[in-house]
């Protein structure tokens, strides 16, 4: 899977080394996707998912107060935090084909537009995004606290976005539109008809990886005070002192989660691979 631009990649070996004798090491923000090959039945991902889970069932048993309590207190605070999460990713799917095809447009304005977009929105930390969006542009014009959240993670995330649909339409071999317009379709209608299909095919991984990175970073919300799953614990933890056990919790609930969907990217992947082979 190509590398989104928030990863950091590193070459072993120098440029000046023969491509034989090169090493790319990618080391990725995001949660990590459990191999596809891994039977174990003890692997990573099975000890790391399960016993998450266990931890959460025993925990209250052992204890109820506070770990039960914690666990009826925060449900709200999960149903946010998908709520931000998924509403960001889907306006950001739209932001980032947009500017990943105005990043690969002829038109000089509109590729303009597009990278700086792209290099401005990269070039500022998510949470500065969001105070700037609810504080600084709230003096102007009053946003809800959740609005603000939303369009902080969707206009940051687009930019990432963008670069995934850039390098996703770029993949596509230049026969393809070629072969299209050959057989009397337009450049618009090849490119819906024919590029982007093939291209929403390609991205799936990445586009997965970028939706765990987003549930993560959502935890930042918290700052604006959106009731999402972390704010939910430092309120209980606030009234209760039970610091430990709140972030405990919070920190297994986001574990199950990011692990669950890091699976389901697994299997993404795996279906892409599957139908590239079959192509």
């Amino acid at each position: 899977m190509a590398a989104v631009d928030h990863n950091t990649e590193a070459e072993i070996g120098g440029a000046s080394a023969p491509p034989s004798r090169r090493v790319t090491v990618t080391v990725s923000d995001g949660a990590l996707i459990p191999d596809r090959g891994e039977k174990s039945l003890f692997s990573a991902w099975r000890i790391a998912f399960f016993g998450a889970i266990a931890m959460l069932i025993t925990l209250p048993i052992l204890s109820p107060t506070p770990y039960r309590d914690i666990l009826v207190f925060i449900p709200d605070g999960v149903v946010t935090t998908f709520q931000v999460t998924v509403i960001s990713i889907l306006i950001s799917l739209v932001i980032g084909l947009i500017t990943g095809l105005g990043r690969i447009s002829r038109v000089i304005l509109i590729n303009r537009i597009a990278t700086i977009y792209v290099e401005v929105i990269r070039g500022i930390p998510l949470l500065v995004q969001l105070f700037y969006i609810y504080f600084a542009l709230g003096q102007l014009v009053q946003v809800p606290r959740l609005t603000a959240a939303i369009i902080a993670m969707s206009v940051c995330y687009g930019a990432y976005m963008g670069e995934i649909f850039r390098a996703g339409l770029q993949s596509i071999p230049k026969g393809q539109m070629e072969a299209a317009l050959a057989l009397g379709l337009s450049r618009r209608q090849a490119l819906r008809k024919v590029i982007l299909p093939q291209t929403l095919l390609v991205i799936l991984p990445p586009v997965g990886n970028e939706f765990i990175a987003l549930l993560k970073d959502s935890s930042l919300v918290s700052i604006i005070a959106v009731s999402d799953l972390l704010r939910r614990g430092r309120e209980y933890a606030a009234v209760s002192f039970n610091y430990f056990e709140t972030y405990t919790v919070v920190a297994l609930v986001y574990l199950v989660i990011t692990l669950f969907l890091s699976k389901i990217v697994s299997f993404l992947e795996g279906w892409v691979d599957k139908r590239g082979v079959q192509s």
